[in-house]
């Protein structure tokens, strides 16, 4: 007889784990506090515009493919996607503008043109990410750091006889402000310390790995919208034999000698020999695993940045701008000061706006567009959301309207938000972080808690434990999670 894994939580690390379990011969069942599948990765829809949810940046497609390869089924089935011709679309407050082409010739001419420099120390810093990348990526991305055999392997010594070049011991900030050879490149690469939560001011250099991914891979877009991604891996589990339990919010993870037995929702038990935790790590122990020892200094570890989201609906189409769009603040050090250091959020944020509607034109109605408008913000600390998301909104609505030349407030016509507290109620994100722990100091950045437990059994994946977070990491930690697993 089939043994049987129970995976709590439909993320997108939970729904990777069950495709993964049930291609191992488990029983697999699936349950999800919400009525809906897919965690922050989803969907909303406001009037006539529709809205991806959560995120909103898709690179490493290979992870999702790589889910439909195992299960013997053809990706082109259930899912297509196109590479992004413009990677994003930056604007700053003296009227440069940039656009990061996924063609390097003509990301090179921009850059050269537009900011009259050489670009021979960015294409070495594209290089040393590209380095780091290759140094790191086995050893790092697909293994457990919490186990003693992954340090007697030839990935680690690739690891360890690049360590001078890997920016371990500088933060992101001094690494790049010490290569490229202007303010707006280093402004720029700063912000991809934003793509885990952290400040590129104290995160390790390290993260420098994150361009690689996005400007030499490349970023892409799924033909069907973000949420597809969500939709087409549920179909796949499904068709193995996954079973899906919605409205099934699960009270607690049971054990007996140090061994799984199953969960617990209400008076009801229900039996596994595995169980794979989809939740937040913190809300983890304290709820689901109440009479388990803690890992207290993981737990300590400083949560990333959360997010103010707000959808609006635009009567009105701006053709300077792409499917990925940022508009940087001035003082970029002193907003990160605000979000981490004194838990709000800086009078002139940078505000990040993504318009689906570009790619999926059904996402709008004609002659307007969807616009995802997000600010970083400080984890929930007790602050007033109310008055914040009025304050930033008035804020967004004119540095908008400034930098683009029209009356925004005129232009929405459909509205809604997401803040801290809304993003934990949603998805069990603690005090809405949407990474878990920054990457603001090294132990943070790669040893967050382990893909295994001390119970026999229970394994964790998700954006809050190893290796991180955002659609790729999630997807590796499933990975790594289940190939700890043995075969059913």
């Amino acid at each position: 007889m089939s043994k049987k894994a129970i995976v709590i939580g439909s993320g997108i690390a939970g729904i990777a784990s069950a495709i993964r379990l049930i291609n191992k011969g488990y029983e697999v069942e699936v349950f999800e506090k919400n009525a809906y599948l897919g965690g922050k990765l989803t969907e909303i829809t406001l009037g006539s515009y529709r809205f991806d949810a959560g995120p909103s940046l898709f690179t490493l497609p290979h992870l999702v493919e790589e889910l439909f390869t195992i299960s013997n089924k053809k990706t082109e089935n259930y899912f297509d996607y196109q590479r992004c011709e413009i990677t994003c679309n930056y604007f700053y407050e003296d009227g440069i503008s940039l656009s990061l082409y996924a063609d390097r010739n003509k990301l090179l001419n921009e850059i050269s043109s537009k900011l009259h420099i050489d670009t021979t120390p960015l294409q070495k810093h594209l290089e040393r990410s590209k380095l780091i990348y290759n140094a790191t990526y086995e050893a790092f991305l697909e293994r457990s750091l919490h186990k003693v055999s992954s340090y007697f392997t030839n990935a680690i010594f690739r690891c360890i006889t690049h360590i001078p070049w890997l920016n371990l011991f500088t933060t992101m900030h001094d690494a790049n402000a010490s290569r490229l050879n202007h303010p707006k490149l280093v402004q720029l690469f700063d912000r991809y310390a934003t793509y885990n939560g952290s400040n590129p001011y104290q995160a390790p250099g390290i993260l420098n790995i994150i361009p690689h991914l996005e400007l030499e891979i490349g970023s892409f877009f799924p033909t069907k919208g973000m949420h597809s991604i969500t939709t087409s891996l549920v179909q796949l589990a499904t068709e193995l034999g996954v079973i899906f339990h919605t409205n099934a919010a699960v009270d607690e993870i049971l054990s007996d000698q140090g061994k799984i037995t199953g969960i617990r929702i209400q008076d009801k038990h229900y039996q596994s020999d595995v169980v794979v935790c989809n939740s937040d790590i913190k809300p983890a122990y304290r709820y689901l695993l109440p009479h388990s020892k803690k890992p207290t200094k993981i737990l300590k570890q400083e949560p990333s940045s959360s997010a103010l989201i707000f959808y609006w609906g635009i009567q009105h189409e701006f053709n300077q701008l792409d499917l990925h769009n940022i508009f940087f603040s001035e003082d970029y050090k002193h907003e990160f000061e605000s979000i981490f250091q004194h838990n709000a959020i800086s009078s002139d944020p940078t505000v990040y706006v993504n318009i689906s509607s570009k790619k999926l034109i059904s996402d709008a109605p004609k002659g307007c567009e969807n616009w995802f408008v997000m600010v970083n913000v400080p984890a929930n600390n007790g602050q007033d959301w109310n008055k914040i998301r009025t304050e930033v909104s008035a804020n967004v609505i004119s540095k908008l309207s400034r930098l683009l030349g029209e009356d925004l407030a005129s232009l929405i016509v459909e509205e809604d938000y997401l803040d801290p507290i809304r993003i934990e109620e949603r998805t069990s994100s603690f005090a809405g972080a949407l990474y878990g722990a920054s990457s603001n100091d090294r132990n943070a950045a790669f040893f967050r808690h382990p893909n295994f437990s001390s119970i026999k059994g229970l394994h964790f994946v998700g954006g809050s434990v190893h290796p991180g977070g955002g659609i790729p990491l999630c997807l590796q930690s499933a990975k790594i999670a289940v190939g700890m697993v043995k075969a059913g």
